[in-house]
């Protein structure tokens, strides 16, 4: 659908008109004959002001119509709604207003431009009501999603918009400003004249064609242009539509030809420049045809320079497309492509402009907010994205046309009809083009990285940092850096760009952050946490020693064993297998804080902790020995002692006068006490000397290690402790109390004992999680049954807390006694009741907080009773667990 009404806005709206002699008093037929020469001539201006003479005479509708049109055409909004509202207004003279239905479609659009965005809907509606040209009811539709828009519209942020001023913008109108690859020059196309040009007086030869200026920005904005010599404006055609090329070598350009105010011809041309001058243009070769060719821009798709163009050649979406054409060298381009329906519609599509993958260009056929709108639509690397409106500032409600940027996107130009203080007009405020200054509040990204040990949350340093932009099929490495003197790394970064960064140092695992700096309004820093995993270095020590190994250690008033224990337990382990004569003895101490009787129990707790680490991965329970000598055996300082801890003295007896020496240093305080909670390892039957093989760890992450742990005055995080309100603090002398029951120190409290109704029990059946597994003989025990032991929570969500009862029956034939249940510290737990006779029941709430926890796990309950196992003279001790699938 060819609109010759668009391309007036587009071009040479408002610029030229024609007077003929004055006639006093001329009749109403010379009137209308004189108005219709000048139509056939396609002088508008002209043939309106005999119109409008003749209404005066006659009040005819039919000339309220065509006065409406003429209007319309020449961009004066405000006159075409006056015009079009007469002539659809019904009158005893205008009767039949139907005859003008189609009418109605301009005199919405001329609404929408004067901003009357509620009565536009109205009449957009009344003519889709009645419409017959499917294309043009299609077209209402989309202005009415425009008015809709626009009705909610808010100014863009960051977007100053300011009038180029007087120098550069005249009475007439001008078209196609550009920048210089510095800025510090503007082209554009305009009239020589700033008075309305008479075409029908022009004498042959006289110039009235547009040309191409130049102006250099100075302190008080833009100076007086002056227009490019003749290599570029060729005499006797309209030179208009400049562009340059990024490298600011070549500019394209149009020259055009026009029957009266109608563009006939367009052709696309390019001159190279010449130093201080533009060379002689040439035509391009594989654009032009015989159709219009116009608003060339230089652009690159699939890795390849194009010219974008716009053209109404045939097979196009609607009126004026967008096309491109690849560049093959030698001046010569490729056939032109259409740049298919996501881009052009059935209106117009105009003045495209190509930055960074994104193109810019305006529109009378997507939803904008009055006649050309601006839009943008991104390029993947396959296809354009939906194109999306610029936004109100960008534009107004008349036409906005040749938006353009700079290299860095936030210094641009575009021409506007819209009214603006500083503008001057020929004719209707709205008629012609003024040139605008677009800036944008500069938008900043930046990257600020720290890395940390994940273990320890130390600054890590020696990282190297490498940053990937997430752009397209395949990621790009766009920086890398090692910071071998601080952990921290910093970097600009692009808008509107997906990245991730990566940190990896020796020893540790890699980290990885994503991010992205899409959809930015302000300045913004990106404060990013790599924590790296530390690996693990180890070395294999083979030695031969006799009976004795003292790694395993424990917290002050714990039983469990430590994860630092656990490889040494798998020595010992390694070596029954090895050696299967072997009987072992595993002898438990404790620290001299607490009560004697309570502390032996504590130790036998210990060392049945031990025994059951090893029973439990497969060694028959007779190839060891659990006993608990509670604080009858403080340590003697060995030399392996000694280099853990080198304020020890060697041979140095752990009595509670060595220690409390160490006071008020609280660490070597602590460190004597844990020496002297130990489990040791003694060869009681089988070979009489081993050669042991084990794995001693030397380094963690960049840390080098000598196999020591500090000591500990609180449990870790992750570890189990007793609940609350289980624990005494010791004595303030530190030192021993008086020899009674009362507990304190490395020792615990008795609960309150509660009794339930006796239940009679019907089977036994132990379970592995019971110490009383494997027995045979279970009479005068209580055995606790389960319903179950080991729960499964499933998928729990971070920082969801979930609930569960574990549900027990004593079947044995006396009353069970719980002492204690130590739980991790993500899980709390009720008890009811804590005396339960044969045959009762009880149960045990506990409650898991996943805000404690950072990945999925099996955590154990374990429950220790007052009950004495006679044949090991130990507390029995039972354990169920809980398991989950942790969501972040």
């Amino acid at each position: 659908m060819k609109n010759h009404i668009l391309f007036i806005a587009l071009f040479l709206c408002g610029t030229f008109a024609a007077t003929g002699q004055p006639l006093n008093r001329p009749t109403y037929a010379i009137m209308i004959t004189t108005a219709e020469e000048q139509m056939e001539k396609k002088d508008y201006y002209r043939a309106l002001e005999w119109y409008e003479k003749a209404y005066d005479e006659s009040k005819d509708i039919e000339l309220a119509v065509i006065i409406a049109d003429l209007s319309y055409m020449l961009r004066d909004y405000k006159n075409s709604e006056k015009w079009y509202e007469r002539a659809l207004k019904p009158t005893k003279k205008n009767k039949n207003v139907d005859q003008y239905q189609e009418k109605r479609f301009e005199y919405a659009r001329s609404m929408k431009m004067n901003e009357k965005y509620d009565d536009a809907i109205e009449e957009f509606n009344k003519y889709i009501a009645a419409a017959t040209d499917p294309v043009r009811k299609e077209l209402a539709e989309l202005e009415k999603v425009g008015c809709e828009f626009a009705r909610v519209a808010k100014q863009v942020d960051g977007l100053t918009i300011t009038h180029g001023g007087k120098e550069i913008n005249g009475k007439n109108s001008e078209y196609s400003p550009f920048l210089s690859a510095d800025n510090k020059e503007i082209y554009f196309a305009a009239l020589v004249s700033d008075d309305i040009i008479e075409i029908d007086d022009q004498k042959e030869g006289e110039d009235f064609y547009s040309k191409i200026y130049k102006s250099t920005k100075g302190d008080k904005g833009w100076g007086k242009p002056t227009a490019l010599d003749e290599n570029v404006n060729r005499p006797e055609f309209f030179n208009v539509n400049n562009s340059i090329s990024p490298d600011g070598k070549r500019m394209f350009f149009n020259r055009e030809t026009l029957t009266g105010h109608v563009l006939t011809e367009s052709k696309i041309y390019m001159s190279e420049s010449k130093g201080d001058a533009w060379g002689a243009a040439n035509e391009l070769k594989g654009v032009n045809g015989n159709y219009i060719a116009k608003s060339p821009c230089i652009g690159e798709l699939f890795g390849n320079e194009v010219l974008f163009f716009v053209s109404n050649m045939e097979g196009g979406q609607g009126g004026y497309d967008i096309y491109y054409a690849t560049y093959k060298g030698g001046g010569q381009y490729g056939d032109p492509v259409n740049l298919g329906p996501k881009i052009n519609t059935m209106g117009d599509e105009d003045t495209p402009f190509y930055r960074d993958g994104v193109l810019y260009f305006s529109s009378t056929g997507h939803p904008g907010l009055g006649g050309y709108d601006i839009f943008m639509s991104t390029w993947n690397g396959t296809m354009w994205s939906k194109p999306a409106n610029m936004g109100k500032g960008y534009n107004s409600s008349v036409d906005d046309l040749y938006f353009m940027l700079d290299k860095e996107g936030y210094t641009g130009l575009l021409a506007s009809n819209r009214p603006a203080e500083g503008s001057r007009s020929v004719h209707s405020k709205t008629c012609c083009n003024d040139i605008y200054n677009v800036f944008l509040k500069k938008i900043e990204a930046n990257l600020l990285a720290m890395a940390y040990d994940l273990e320890t949350k130390d600054q890590l340093t020696g990282v190297t940092f490498e940053l990937v932009e997430m752009q397209g099929e395949t990621p790009k490495v766009i920086d890398t850096k090692t910071n071998g003197s601080a952990n921290n790394y910093d970097a600009m970064l692009e808008l509107d760009r997906s990245y991730m960064l990566i940190g990896s140092a020796e020893n540790y695992s890699n980290d990885t952050v994503l991010f992205n700096t899409v959809g930015l309004f302000d300045s913004k820093v990106y404060n990013e946490k790599l924590e790296l995993k530390p690996g693990r270095i180890t070395k294999k020590i083979v030695r031969n020693e006799p009976f004795v190994l003292e790694n395993i250690l424990y917290d002050f008033d714990d039983d469990k064993i430590l994860p630092p224990a656990e490889g040494d337990l798998q020595v010992i382990f390694d070596l029954m297998n090895k050696y299967p004569d072997m009987v072992i003895e595993l002898s438990s101490h404790t620290d001299t804080r607490g009560a004697d009787e309570y502390n032996r129990q504590l130790s036998q707790r210990r060392a049945e902790s031990a025994r059951r680490w090893l029973t439990n991965k497969g060694i028959p329970r007779p190839r060891i020995e659990a006993k608990g000598y509670g604080e009858t055996q403080p340590k003697t300082v060995d030399a392996k002692s000694l280099a853990k801890f080198p304020f020890l003295k060697l041979g140095a007896v752990l009595t509670d006068d060595i220690i409390n020496a160490f006071l008020p240093d609280s660490v070597k305080f602590e460190a004597a006490h844990q020496l002297n909670r130990r489990t040791e390892f003694k060869i009681i039957a089988g070979p009489t000397s081993i050669t042991i093989e084990e794995e001693q760890l030397i380094q963690i992450g960049n840390r080098k290690v000598d196999g020591s742990e500090p000591p500990k005055t609180e449990p870790k995080k992750d570890e189990k402790k007793p609940a609350p309100g289980n624990r005494k603090p010791a004595p303030k002398n530190n030192n021993r109390r008086g020899n009674n029951d009362s507990p304190g120190g490395d020792s615990l409290k008795t609960p309150v004992l509660k009794l339930e109704k006796i239940v009679a029990k019907d089977s036994v059946k132990i379970d592995p999680l019971s110490s009383l597994f494997g027995k045979k003989n279970l009479k005068g025990l209580p055995i606790m049954q389960f319903e179950t032991r080991l729960y499964d929570m499933g998928q729990v969500k971070k920082g969801e807390v979930r609930e569960y009862t574990f549900r027990f029956t004593n079947v044995g034939d006396v009353p069970l006694e719980i002492d204690l249940v130590s739980v991790c510290e993500c899980t709390t737990y009720e008890l009811g009741p804590s005396t339960v006779k044969p045959g009762g029941k009880g149960w045990i709430k506990v409650a898991f907080d996943s805000n404690k926890k950072d990945e999925s796990d099996t955590s154990d309950v374990d429950i220790y009773l007052k009950n004495i196992d006679p044949e090991i003279d130990a507390p029995i001790f039972e354990r169920v667990r809980f398991r989950y699938e942790l969501v972040k």
